[in-house]
C-alpha cells in the first residue's frame, strides 16, 4: 500500500507558494494555465461541459497524449495497458460488453477494442476534438473492423444508450475533473445501462482533507462523500484498494446496483489508502 502522507488543500495559497518554491520551473506553465483558465471561464461562464471541452480542445491541439494526461508515448501506452490488466484481472471477458466515459483518444480504449467482440465498446466523450484523436488511434492500431462506437455527449445522462446493455462502465480520470453536480448526474442514470451483475469503475482524486478543486480542472473528493452520493441513488459503492497498490496517483471506486431494501454498504467506514498527489491522469 502508499505511505501515508498529510491530506492539504491544493488550491490554498501556501500550497501554492511551496510548490513553487520547490519547483520554480512549473511557474511559468502555471502562469499559462491560469490565464487560460480566466479566457475560459469568461467564454463558458457557470457551464462545466462547455469549459472543459474548451480545455480540451486547447490541450488536444497542443499534444494528443498530453491531452489526457500522459504526454509521453511510453507512459500513454503503460496507463493504458495498466487500465486494461486491471480490468482483466476482474473478470472482464470478450463477450462483455463494456461503456468507457470519457474514453479520450482511446489510451486503454484500444486494448478493450481490441480485446472485446466486434461492437461490443461503447465509448463516449464530451470533446469532438480528443474523438477525433480517438479515430486517428483506431487506424493507427488497425482496429477498424472491431466497429467501436464513439459517440460525443454534452452530458453524463446517457440518454442515447440501451437499458441494461453494459456488464461494465468504466471512468478514468473523468470524476477527477468533475463538479460534484456532474458526478451526481452520472449516478442519476448509470444504473438503467448497467446489466444485471454490472459494475461501475472510476477513478478520482482523492483527499481525506477540506474538498476542493484548482482551477475547475482538478476536483478533489473524500471517498465517503462520492460513496455517500452513489447510495443516494440506490448504488452500492467500495473502495478498490487493489488498484490503490499499483502506480498511479487516482484512486478508485466500484458501483454495482445494491440489493432491493439495502441501505448502503459500510464502505464509507473502511480506511481509505492515502491521500494522494495530483499526477498522472
Amino acid at each position: 500500500m502508499p505511505a501515508t502522507v498529510r491530506s492539504h488543500d491544493r488550491s490554498s495559497l501556501t500550497h501554492r507558494l511551496r510548490y513553487a518554491a520547490r519547483h520554480p520551473k512549473r511557474i511559468a506553465p502555471h502562469v499559462r494555465r491560469l490565464v487560460r483558465d480566466w479566457r475560459l471561464r469568461r467564454r463558458t461562464g457557470d457551464d462545466h461541459i462547455a469549459y472543459y471541452r474548451a480545455v480540451m480542445k486547447s490541450d488536444t491541439a497542443r499534444n494528443p497524449r498530453g491531452a489526457v494526461g500522459t504526454p509521453s508515448e511510453e507512459r500513454w501506452n503503460a496507463l493504458g495497458r495498466m487500465q486494461f490488466d486491471y480490468l482483466l484481472s476482474h473478470g472482464l471477458a470478450p463477450g462483455d460488453r463494456l461503456l468507457e466515459i470519457g474514453c479520450g483518444n482511446l489510451r486503454a480504449g484500444r486494448h478493450f477494442i481490441d480485446y472485446l467482440e466486434p461492437g461490443h465498446y461503447h465509448g463516449v466523450d464530451i470533446s469532438p476534438d480528443i474523438l477525433l484523436a480517438a479515430q486517428q488511434t483506431l487506424v493507427d492500431h488497425r482496429l477498424q473492423e472491431k466497429l467501436p462506437y464513439l459517440t460525443l455527449v454534452d452530458d453524463l445522462r446517457l440518454a442515447h444508450l440501451p437499458e441494461g446493455h453494459f456488464r461494465v462502465v468504466h471512468a478514468h480520470s473523468v470524476f477527477s475533473h468533475s463538479p460534484l453536480t456532474v458526478v451526481d448526474e452520472c449516478f442519476a442514470h448509470v444504473r438503467r445501462v448497467l446489466a444485471p451483475g454490472g459494475f461501475f469503475d472510476f477513478t478520482y482524486n482523492r483527499t481525506d482533507g477540506t474538498e476542493h478543486d484548482v482551477l475547475r480542472e482538478d476536483f478533489y473528493y473524500r471517498p465517503g462523500t462520492l460513496i455517500a452520493l452513489a447510495e443516494s441513488h440506490g448504488l452500492a459503492a467500495s473502495v478498490m484498494e487493489d488498484w490503490d497498490a499499483l502506480p498511479h496517483k487516482q484512486s478508485k471506486i466500484r458501483v454495482t446496483v445494491a440489493p432491493s431494501g439495502a441501505t448502503g454498504a459500510p464502505a464509507a467506514e473502511r480506511r481509505p489508502p492515502a491521500d494522494r498527489a495530483a499526477g498522472d491522469d
